[in-house]
């Protein structure tokens, strides 16, 4: 009787996409179990690939774009999803203000901002959707959103009446808020933050702290940027009554996640379980023999939300034991096991740098796939 293999992995990041994970992980088993039923349903949690994970696992429209990309003078192509007969779009900030769009010596956050992913919100409700879910992974920017809704008719002064510029360099000059010319179908939109950053938007666990270094920020930025986003808030609270900075994820993307509930009213959910229900994973469990996930990395922190622990705990449902493949498998793997992680193994066949991983990754998880469906194959003798 033919095995059915169910295959959902997230993106290996630098390596390979999760539709590429698939396919790495398809060749790897159908090598084994010629005969096998093997279902591929590309996973995202939110960060870059999101888009390109569910137009792989569902039936949808991609609808490209031009948008400023993380810097003023940049512009990018970019794109989002339509589902559901175009009542959903799925918008991933990576796309156009991500961290790969700039080479390291051009990141700054004193100067990017999420701007362009204000215009990719205004072109799905261009379509005429009735929700969006903003996928906030990946991002080279630390603006609290206000890039973002700018793009879509706030706008925001100093003390002397002129408007700001872009990036969080001017955030402190931050005045006077008017969003009069807010785009009103945001209100009449459910706007939903797909995120699994838990960070609040200040201090020392929050958005400058821990993730602007990686986006460029010298040790010396880091104070002024977390100062500059407690200015905003402390603006925000003043005029607009509004007060979410220390909701969890509020610190997600440079503090978009923030700009995102104060100016478009998002609702904060998990990113994972937000891709699992798009993409409806649970509906192929039920006749699955076994289950491959993966990403680059799997550590103690994969189960803080992310996608190998998402379809983990989906798969448990339904009694399938599940195959976790990484690049790098870290500390605390024990804890992952006990979660219910039936076998986890690196693909790295040796010694190596991260860039020759990355460059061989594909081949790397064919041929771990292929190994564990030969084990299984001489259990089953």
């Amino acid at each position: 009787m033919s095995k059915t293999f169910v295959l959902a992995p997230d993106s290996f990041k630098e390596s390979m996409t999760a539709n590429e994970a698939c396919q790495a992980m398809r060749l790897g088993i159908a090598r084994i179990f010629p005969d096998a039923n093997i279902i591929s349903v590309p996973m995202a949690d939110g960060g870059e690939g999101t888009v390109d994970a569910i137009l792989a696992a569902c039936a949808g429209e991609k609808v490209k774009c031009e948008v400023m990309g993380p810097l003023a003078e940049q512009c990018v192509e970019a794109y989002f999803a339509l589902l559901d007969q175009g009542q959903t779009a799925v918008v991933e900030m990576a796309l156009a203000n991500g961290i790969q769009l700039l080479d390291v010596s051009r990141r700054n956050p004193l100067y990017t901002s999420s701007y362009g992913t204000g215009q990719l919100i205004s072109a799905a409700l261009d379509q005429g959707v009735k929700r969006i879910i903003i996928g906030l992974g990946g991002s080279v920017t630390n603006d609290a959103g206000i890039g973002m809704a700018q793009a879509l008719g706030a706008r925001f002064y100093d003390i002397k009446g002129r408007e700001l510029n872009l990036g969080a360099e001017c955030l402190l000059q931050l005045d006077r808020i008017d969003i009069t010319g807010l785009d009103p179908r945001l209100a009449q939109t459910d706007i939903v933050i797909a995120s699994d950053v838990t960070n609040p938007l200040l201090g020392p666990n929050g958005a400058s702290y821990i993730y602007g270094p990686q986006k460029g920020a010298t040790a010396a930025q880091v104070p002024f940027l977390d100062q500059s986003l407690a200015h905003v808030a402390a603006i925000v609270q003043s005029q607009l009554g509004i007060d979410v900075q220390d909701i969890a994820g509020s610190g997600a993307a440079g503090g978009l996640g923030y700009g995102l509930m104060v100016f478009a009213s998002a609702k904060m959910s998990s990113g994972v379980e937000t891709m699992l229900d798009l993409v409806q994973l649970k509906q192929y469990l039920p006749q699955a023999d076994y289950v491959f996930t993966g990403e680059g990395a799997i550590d103690q922190q994969t189960l803080q939300g992310k996608t190998p622990f998402g379809v983990m705990r989906i798969a448990q449902q339904f009694n399938v034991p599940v195959i976790a493949c990484a690049g790098r498998v870290g500390e605390g793997i024990d804890a992952l096991y006990t979660a219910g992680f039936s076998a986890i193994f690196s693909i790295v066949p040796e010694c190596c740098t991260v860039e020759q991983a990355c460059l061989h990754g594909a081949e790397n998880l064919e041929r771990c796939c292929e190994n564990i469906a030969r084990i299984m194959r001489m259990a089953e003798s």
